[in-house]
């Protein structure tokens, strides 16, 4: 029997509450909350789904990713510590998250679409990140892509 995203969820707060692992069981928590912050929002229809949950875990992700730049500027003790629960918190989401493709894969793909769309300037990064993204959401980040798209039509 498949289990559900959201079910998995459940199980993991559950075995952290009764471990006492208070960090496990705070990101999930967070987790919980932004899934329903989405199936409370205004213009949502439907049902949440895994594919609704994974959304909201890869944006939670990207959120933390900023978070984690911000206090690496600040420095300090203090930043240190959150900059461990925030990396803690990332890693956890990504255990849901499909596996990205790496840097050579990436760079290929956007080759390949380049020459596909018979793109030649920078002028046109966006158009091509937004087929990148069309074909290939959850597996690449759109910043990722437009970073290679320009160093690739610049070089």
């Amino acid at each position: 029997m498949v289990v559900s995203l959201e079910q998995q969820l459940a199980e993991t707060l559950t075995r952290a509450i009764r471990e006492k692992d208070q960090r496990t069981a705070d990101v999930v928590r967070m987790l919980k909350t932004k899934v329903t912050e989405r199936r409370t929002a205004k213009g949502f229809a439907g049902t949440v789904d895994d594919a609704v949950i994974l959304d909201v875990i890869g944006a939670y992700r990207k959120q933390l990713q900023k978070a984690v730049a911000e206090y690496e500027k600040l420095g300090g003790e203090r930043a240190a510590a959150q900059i461990a629960q925030l990396r803690y918190e990332i890693e956890f989401c990504e255990r849901y998250l499909p596996r990205g493709i790496d840097e050579n894969a990436l760079r290929a793909l956007v080759k390949e679409r380049i020459g596909a769309l018979g793109i030649s300037d920078g002028k046109q990064a966006g158009r091509l990140v937004g087929d990148v993204m069309k074909t290939h959401k959850g597996q690449v980040d759109a910043a990722d892509v437009k970073r290679v798209a320009e160093e690739l039509l610049r070089g």
